[in-house]
């Protein structure tokens, strides 16, 4: 397709040439939570912002924002596999996910006769060749679709690109709710193999999510997997990667998460709370995010000596190391904004200044 017939096309579907990617932090630019993450085996959230490594019991692994990308890139996301499982149970998984808003999703059009089609291009790198799969799932409509793309040469930057076809069945709703998922399957046991790759939009089958991948990266401590410049548009063809600045990038990013220096170290130098204590057990002051944020979060707080749930009392005892709590403000739209207060039963003097630091979780 020619450039001018790709423009035309994301023009016709009412895709912005800016905003092509449906994806955030495709780049891997943005990680509030840590840099590296050691001896990973959770289902969680841990570097790179909006991609989510799920481990359910296969292995264990050093998580990293890797200095280590494909030209054009700064970049990677890499999982280095420490602990193997070389035999997982039946209901064991490694994947990476994207949840997108149902709200940011309806230029798909799903569920109608003029349903769009969807390009994931990536760039990969493995000391494992071999066949992965990766999947749309609706989490509206419980459907699924998947695709498989081929590692051809070891510990080799290369780039994939895959086509899923529209689905005319079952709309998205738009709303703060997870629409879709991109899944990114790197191992699994037999419970999600048994079945067939879902190339086209089928109820979901759990045998079928990752039916045609073997990749196996839990096999071996040997075994690493690096991805980054992942791009999810409409259409059937992969244009270039947008590029976005890193401001912009970290805004989308905390909408979902957000932190006032919760992740460095120990230190509350710099703040995000400072608060005032009117009773024993209240204080009062107004923290307000950098953006508005998906919902309502869950909040922390972190004294000096970096005890979650504590805050420092300046002129006053030491810190208050545990049970602090944030006081919301009026209503559920406004607590997507910031907070006004802490409070714990006699915990403090009237007069103390509170002082820490936070962060607050909204992710799908």
């Amino acid at each position: 397709m020619s450039k001018a017939a790709q423009l035309a096309a994301l023009i016709g579907s009412g895709q912005a040439q800016g905003d092509k990617n449906i994806l955030i932090n495709g780049a891997m630019t943005v990680s509030q939570r840590a840099t590296s993450v050691s001896s990973y085996s959770s289902d969680a959230f841990c570097t790179v912002d909006r991609f989510k490594v799920r481990v359910g019991s296969l292995g264990v692994y050093t998580v990293t924002q890797a200095a280590d990308a494909p030209s054009g890139f700064k970049y990677s996301l890499k999982l280095d596999c420490t602990t193997a499982d070389a035999s997982p149970a039946s209901s064991d998984f490694l994947f990476l996910l994207q949840a997108i808003e149902g709200q940011d999703l309806q230029q798909l059009k799903k569920g109608t006769a003029n349903a769009e089609s969807l390009t994931l291009s990536f760039w990969v790198k493995s000391n494992k060749t071999g066949t992965g799969q990766v999947n749309l799932r609706d989490n509206d409509n419980d459907r699924l679709v998947g695709k498989t793309y081929t590692i051809s040469s070891a510990n080799t930057w290369e780039y994939k690109t895959v086509t899923f076809p529209p689905d005319t069945t079952g709309a998205i709703t738009s709303d703060n709710t997870a629409g879709i998922s991109l899944e990114i399957w790197l191992d699994s046991g037999s419970d999600y193999e048994g079945g067939a790759v879902p190339t086209s939009w089928e109820a979901r089958s759990q045998t079928d999510r990752n039916a045609g991948g073997n990749l196996n990266i839990g096999s071996s401590t040997a075994n690493e997997f690096l991805i980054t410049g992942v791009s999810l548009e409409i259409g059937d063809v992969a244009t270039p990667f947008e590029h976005e600045s890193f401001a912009s990038t970290l805004q989308k990013c905390q909408r979902y998460y957000t932190t006032s220096g919760f992740n460095s170290g120990t230190s509350y130098g710099g703040g995000g709370i400072a608060m005032y204590a009117f009773t024993t057990s209240e204080a009062g002051g107004t923290v307000i995010f950098p953006t508005t944020m998906r919902a309502g979060p869950t909040i922390r707080t972190k004294d000096a000596s970096g005890n979650i749930g504590g805050i420092h009392r300046a002129g006053g005892p030491g810190d208050v190391t545990s049970g602090v709590a944030v006081q919301w403000s009026v209503n559920a739209e406004s607590d997507k904004v910031g907070f006004s207060g802490l409070t714990k039963s006699s915990a403090w003097a009237v007069g103390n200044m509170l002082i820490g630091v936070w962060d607050a979780t909204a992710e799908l």
